[in-house]
């Protein structure tokens, strides 16, 4: 039986790659080299620490004749439960664009704490839609339609707010790299060393996605949002638009937070290194003092679109007009563009062949 083992990079945390040309490990993602050491001495740290990470949720509960007026539709389709104050008739999933049907009324959830209201309209979403698209040569034909960009829709994305003292103990791995020449070689001299760093970090509102239907690397490419400008939750900023009710509570939203703040940390202490030519985070240990917890809702601009049975979803943060989503192209077109390239290039080039042998 072969056993296959992958090498973390202690960076990024993508696959790292044995490069012949350096005869070093180097991570395809960050372009980050590393001596075969410093892998393991981030393993070895990591497997030695024990994160403590204890958060207390002090969330709000729904009074009497709050959720009168607010009624939940279930997608029988994706399962998602979409709220909507009572004035909203039929309606679709924001996330896969099936009908949606009434369920009854409001309950078993949360009230929020916070909500940050929309600041962009839906004339604007649909004007950010088309600059997305616009000069792409392989988008498919009938892709994006007049009909289509009517279907965006505004959409209240729960998320967990996660503030805490974040106590970090990190160690890095550092180099110099010095090089110079003579008349016969070229010489490069590495040194290593060991870097650790400690100390205590604040963290207000780390954001994490309390939906399972929203992607949580769509979501988190729309940020930032600016917490500033979020109030006191009021059922009346719900009329014209829709929310999604939250499917993962604040404890399990816990360890994505652990990881954003953990990360977080990392980067903050690695800025204080200075005068190498190279340094790699090997690990670190957190423990979380101080923790809370508060429940907010997020004003986005949702549209999918279904192409060749695969749904893509296209965000704008409802504040700050930031749009993310992934463009299809045609394979067809591309591969008749990449022939007629490589057939021009051909002719230049047996042109080009032609004259020399004439000359």
């Amino acid at each position: 039986m072969s056993v296959i083992t992958e090498q973390k990079c202690p960076c990024c945390g993508g696959a790292v790659e044995f490069n012949v040309e350096a005869q070093r490990l180097k991570c395809p993602y960050c372009d980050t080299e590393f001596d075969i050491a410093t892998v393991q001495q981030a393993e070895d740290f990591a497997s030695n620490q024990v994160d403590q990470a204890n958060w207390n949720s002090q969330n709000s509960q729904w009074e009497s004749g709050e959720t009168d007026g607010m009624n939940v539709y279930l997608c029988n389709s994706c399962g998602g439960e979409i709220v909507a104050d009572e004035t909203t008739g039929a309606t679709s999933c924001p996330y896969c664009g099936n009908q949606v049907v009434m369920k009854g009324q409001f309950s078993g959830a949360l009230k929020p704490d916070l909500v940050i209201p929309f600041k962009l309209d839906k004339k604007a979403a649909k004007e950010a839609l088309k600059m997305h698209f616009k000069g792409k040569k392989f988008v498919p034909k009938g892709f994006l339609t007049e009909n289509k960009l009517d279907e965006i829709k505004g959409v209240y994305v729960p998320h967990w707010l996660f503030s805490c003292d974040a106590v970090v103990d990190t160690a890095y791995k550092g180099e110099r790299i010095r090089r110079w020449s003579d008349s016969k070689n070229n010489y490069t001299e590495i040194s290593g060393y060991d870097i650790y760093r400690s100390g205590i970090i604040g963290f207000d509102n780390v954001p994490v996605d309390g939906s399972t239907k929203m992607p949580d690397d769509l979501m988190e490419s729309i940020e930032p949002f600016d917490i500033g400008d979020a109030v006191p939750f009021n059922t009346a900023y719900l009329a014209g638009y829709l929310a999604d009710k939250y499917d993962v509570d604040s404890d399990n939203s816990i360890k994505r937070a652990n990881e954003r703040i953990k990360q977080s940390a990392i980067e903050s202490f690695q800025q204080t290194v200075q005068g190498y030519t190279n340094v790699s985070p090997i690990g670190a240990n957190m423990n979380v003092e101080n923790g809370s917890c508060k429940y907010a809702l997020y004003p986005v601009w949702l549209l999918n679109v279904k192409w060749n049975d695969k749904t893509y979803i296209y965000a704008m943060n409802g504040q700050t007009g930031k749009f993310v989503g992934d463009i299809p192209t045609e394979t067809k077109k591309a591969s008749l563009i990449g022939i007629i390239g490589g057939a021009v290039a051909g002719a230049v080039i047996y042109a080009i062949a032609t004259l020399i042998s004439f000359l």
